[in-house]
């Protein structure tokens, strides 16, 4: 199974993206901005494609067995990513939410000065982690990051 996220609008706090599952619109991404030098927890990953496993240790795991007890399995977690590591698809809504990760969302909003917030982000995350779940559990699970924006 293939997640596609495709960057589409970047400005010089967050980065959005369309996120596709096995070519189906799934939901919406939000990243960290683009930079040259990485910066931890406010850099975008490079554009690529990794292989995305099940993570069941560390911090997280236990808070998303508890906020999604009758579907979580382990935090989608994507391998192998050049200079990066403990890269998850999670909630959240805002740019300081992302911590380097991809955030995931049923709706986005674009305010007037082009800040960028996602909504619905529990929903959403559970309508993509219903998806991709048995991917992931069976280790047949890629997310290919595209940009299709150059900021």
């Amino acid at each position: 199974m293939l997640i596609t996220v495709r960057r589409l609008i970047s400005n010089t706090d967050e980065t959005l993206s369309a996120i596709y599952v096995d070519d189906d619109l799934q939901c919406y991404g939000m990243e960290d901005e683009r930079r040259e030098v990485k910066v931890a927890g406010e850099t975008r990953i490079p554009a690529g494609t990794y292989p995305v496993t099940l993570r069941t240790e560390g911090g997280i795991h236990p808070k998303y067995e508890k906020m999604f007890p009758d579907m979580h399995k382990g935090m989608l977690w994507l391998q192998g990513v050049p200079g990066f590591s403990w890269i998850y698809f999670h909630v959240g809504n805002r740019d300081e939410h992302t911590e380097g990760c991809v955030l995931v969302a049923q709706d986005t909003h674009i305010d007037d000065l082009g800040t960028i917030t996602l909504r619905n982000s529990k929903a959403g995350y559970m309508a993509f982690y219903e998806r991709v779940i048995d991917a992931a559990w069976h280790g047949s699970l890629q997310v290919e990051i595209i940009d299709e924006v150059k900021l």
